[in-house]
């Protein structure tokens, strides 16, 4: 065989073996970037490799470990609470477009941070309504910590951060370990405000799972420890593309490459039987 022909051969296994290594890669849940380079997602989680995602909740975690008792190499189980918590994600669009339409009245930005901090405190009762106990546990755990059973206040959190635009930036929070658990890290990357030791924002604690639970309450992981802001500032990282978008990506450009290959080979081919 001649020696053209067998280097576009080997080029076309290259290939192959290089997309295959991609889609494998991705589909494991590895991540465009990595969640323990954010100091709060490695502050509640540990790298596991059994996990469905790579990563499980850091039992000595005060946000996430209660629930580092769950098999997270349970695929059925993390699709479940992955569902669930795109869903809260989505609901976070309602402060959003509250926001906007106060902006649009004119209205101040002291009036738009007491609006939307209440309103999200209501939306984290509302995660209960179909766990009583865990509701109740809630309210006790808040009640201890800010003195209000439904949440922190737009107060307590302007006396804090001394900005009513850092309470609607609380407001708008997520916890991106969670995220890194349920294989969202990548698609919320952008919203996460990646703040050093020194970020003054004090995280909230999950509540703890009631002993007759035999597994987690989904609004539990959901609302856990929201301390990552969706409005980014200060050394927040450029943004990126979802890892969906990138696996397309390289799909297409591996797709595009062996057909370049195939091509080669049979031009070569056809050249050689002319001569």
């Amino acid at each position: 065989m001649d020696r053209a022909i067998k280097r576009y051969i080997a080029f076309f296994v290259l290939v192959l073996a290089l997309f295959a290594f991609t889609v494998s890669a991705y589909a494991a849940g590895y991540y465009i970037h990595d969640p323990m380079d954010n100091p709060k997602a490695a502050a509640d989680i540990i790298v596991d490799p059994d996990a469905v995602y790579g990563y499980a909740p850091n039992p000595d975690s005060v946000r996430l470990g209660a629930f580092a008792k769950y098999d997270w190499s349970d695929e059925s189980f993390v699709a479940r609470m992955k569902q669930e918590r795109e869903a809260y994600h989505e609901s976070i669009h309602e402060l959003y477009q509250m926001k906007a339409d106060m902006e649009a009245e004119g209205k101040s930005v002291e009036e738009i941070a007491r609006t939307v901090s209440n309103r999200r405190n209501e939306m984290r009762i509302e995660a209960y309504k179909d766990d009583p106990d865990g509701l109740a546990t809630l309210k006790e755990s808040n009640l201890n910590k800010y003195g209000n059973e439904t949440g922190g206040t737009p107060e307590y959190f302007y006396e804090k951060t001394g900005s009513w635009e850092a309470v609607i930036e609380k407001s708008f929070s997520t916890n991106a370990g969670a995220d890194a658990i349920l294989g969202l890290y990548d698609k919320y990357y952008d919203t996460y405000y990646i703040a050093d030791n020194s970020d003054p924002t004090e995280p909230e604690t999950v509540a703890e799972t009631t002993q007759a639970a035999t597994e987690p309450n989904a609004a539990k992981l959901i609302d856990s420890t929201p301390d990552q802001s969706v409005e980014p500032t200060g050394n927040q990282s450029k943004t990126s593309p979802q890892t969906g978008d990138i696996v397309i990506v390289l799909m297409i450009v591996m797709m595009t490459a062996t057909g370049i290959a195939f091509i080669c080979i049979i031009k070569i081919s056809s050249h050689k039987e002319k001569r």
